[in-house]
């Protein structure tokens, strides 16, 4: 059973492709009486035709990086050039209500 655990391990990495996974064992120590249950799971692999699956890139994988355009970056621009100001307007009115509140006489 732990030579099938270690097995599926690497399937997980090897996005289920046994070829690979068993070579990624090859390098790793298996349990007692694994090899034969490895060299078993290989056999039945190849009878089916599944020993050696393909599934393309991983679709979890980060998408492609696609070029910016000028509209793009021109929103981009705007956004922050706003936020900017909303920022500065708001440090502005923080400034002002600070100095009316330190600079009034009570009384």
């Amino acid at each position: 059973m732990q030579t099938l655990d270690l097995v599926v391990a690497e399937l997980g990495k090897t996005r289920d492709n046994l070829k690979d996974a068993v070579a990624n064992l090859t390098d790793k120590p298996l349990p007692p009486g694994g090899k034969p249950v490895l060299d078993e799971l290989v056999r039945r692999a190849r009878e089916e035709g599944v020993h050696d699956l393909d599934y393309g890139p991983d679709p979890y994988d980060k998408a492609p990086v696609e070029p910016l355009d000028e509209g793009t970056a021109g929103i981009g621009a705007l956004l922050a050039l706003s936020s900017v100001a909303a920022v500065g307007l708001a440090i502005a009115a923080v400034v002002i209500g600070l100095n009316a509140i330190f600079h009034t006489s009570s009384g």
